[in-house]
């Protein structure tokens, strides 16, 4: 019996790694941005927490309700397309594989050898064929709605946490500072992590992440040093 080389590949990692990196990064961001918004207004430390904290919960349900939405469109149009495809493999059988054999064509095979391969296919799994050869749908990068809304609620929390943490262990008169720097660090790590994770590369993953981070807690700091002042 033939042995069988099983390859791991990063493309598998595609779904859960997009999510969790999102849901990470934007916990981050978005709860210290909040408190520094708020801490900017001169808010009291509790507020500021209380304000953190509810950043964090909202922020979670949020993610997870907008990437289950985003999600579960693409996997119904995935399984639109599947059905689509059983329909026509049983009205023409013969034009599938004729269609079948003219994509490994285009794609270097000779014609004849392209014929053979599109009929062997079509005997194993006709459907699961053009699936992955005409629709580009295979089962790594299958839409998962339930898994990418777990991934992004619950790594927005992680997420969240750091610069919540931070800011409860802060002295109020160095919170700002401190909560920035930090998350700052955290979210290098983050970004230099995930770039790894995907072969990219790990100092413009961090600097990437770090650079449009820091834009937005600034803008958001001083908005709320504007308004504080106001009031």
């Amino acid at each position: 019996m033939p042995h069988r080389h099983l390859e791991r590949h990063r493309t598998g990692r595609i779904g859960w790694l997009r999510a969790a990196v999102l849901g990470a990064n934007d916990g981050i961001v978005s709860t210290s941005s909040l408190v520094l918004g708020v801490a900017a207004a001169q808010a009291s430390h509790a507020n500021v927490l209380v304000a953190g904290v509810a950043g964090l919960v909202a922020g979670a349900m949020s993610m997870a309700a907008g990437e289950y939405v985003s999600v579960h469109s693409q996997a119904d149009t995935e399984q639109a397309e599947i059905e689509r495809e059983r329909a026509e493999l049983k009205d023409d059988p013969k034009g599938e594989r004729q269609e079948l054999a003219a994509i490994y064509t285009s794609r270097g095979l000779d014609p004849s050898l392209a014929r053979q391969v599109a009929d062997q296919l079509t005997a194993h799994d006709a459907l699961g064929a053009h699936a992955r050869d005409e629709l580009g749908i295979t089962e790594a990068l299958r839409a998962r709605p339930v898994q990418a809304a777990l991934a992004s609620a619950a790594s927005f929390a992680a997420g969240a946490i750091l610069p919540l943490a931070v800011t409860a262990l802060s002295p109020p008169q160095v919170l700002i500072p401190v909560v920035a720097g930090t998350s700052l660090a955290f979210l290098a790590l983050l970004g230099g992590v995930a770039a790894r994770a995907g072969g990219a590369s790990v100092l413009k993953g961090a600097i990437r992440v770090t650079f449009w981070s820091a834009l937005a807690m600034a803008v958001t700091a001083a908005v709320g040093k504007l308004f504080g002042t106001a009031v």
